[in-house]
């Protein structure tokens, strides 16, 4: 694991709200090879029909685009926190698409949260896995035409999955969590948060189950894309039982 970068301008703080002046002048060497650097600029409350939240908006300087974290309780410096990383997905999460189980994961991870003493969700702007919605959309063509999602993603250029989460390590650094129960079906966001310093202290698997339209895109992203998940109904073994990914702090 790399160590944080900034650590020592990720002052502590009280409140959420004191974020956005301690990151008044926020300007740090930033995480991963794009060198990301984030900083807080909002805080709002947010009631949801999955409960009541607080809404904080960063700013970044590699995009432009507006990450935010869906907050509750108090994270501000806590170990074992529950957190979802939720890429942005228009069709699902706005216009109920089938195709996925991108809503689905949403709503339920948001509950899931809010029955917890304290909880975040990073909602990034990383449409369709990070190429953008036109480009998504062009994957679907392909998809209607017989290729899997991950073909089609190759069929355009792209690599499977071209998210960089070194934005949302630094968002998370930026809340001043200690450490993450990381709410994902995906090994690869453990690993890549782990690699960017965030220490994850176990996973939390987060199955929604298949529909006519979405089983064969679900099967895809087990078979293909290595996500945890079991169409047989298997229990579902926690990442911190395999080495390769995390090794548990203080197991039990």
């Amino acid at each position: 694991m790399n160590e944080t970068p900034c650590l020592k301008s990720l002052t502590d703080v009280s409140t959420l709200a004191d974020l956005v002046m301690r990151d008044l002048d926020h300007d740090c060497e930033g995480f991963g090879a794009h060198h990301v650097c984030v900083k807080v600029e909002a805080v709002a409350d947010l009631p949801t029909r999955f409960g009541h939240f607080r809404i904080v908006a960063f700013y970044n300087n590699r995009d432009g685009k507006e990450h935010v974290a869906i907050v509750h309780g108090d994270v501000l410096g806590q170990e074992n926190v529950v957190t979802r990383l939720h890429s942005e997905c228009l069709t699902g999460d706005a216009l109920g698409s089938l195709r996925c189980d991108c809503r689905d994961q949403l709503g339920t991870a948001l509950s899931r949260i809010a029955r917890e003493p304290c909880g975040v969700l990073l909602y990034l702007r990383q449409e369709g896995r990070g190429i953008g919605l036109l480009n998504k959309v062009r994957a679907y063509a392909l998809q209607d035409r017989g290729l899997d999602t991950v073909d089609a993603n190759l069929a355009l250029g792209f690599k499977d999955d071209e998210r960089d989460y070194a934005v949302a390590a630094h968002m998370l650094a930026s809340l001043t969590l200690r450490s993450v129960r990381l709410l994902t079906n995906n090994p690869r966001k453990v690993e890549e948060i782990v690699r960017h310093g965030i220490r994850v202290v176990d996973r939390i698997p987060l199955v929604i189950p298949a529909n006519e339209h979405n089983r064969f895109y679900l099967e895809t992203k087990a078979n293909r894309s290595g996500h945890f998940i079991d169409f047989d109904g298997k229990p579902h073994v926690s990442e911190q039982d395999d080495p390769v990914l995390v090794v548990p702090e203080n197991p039990g």
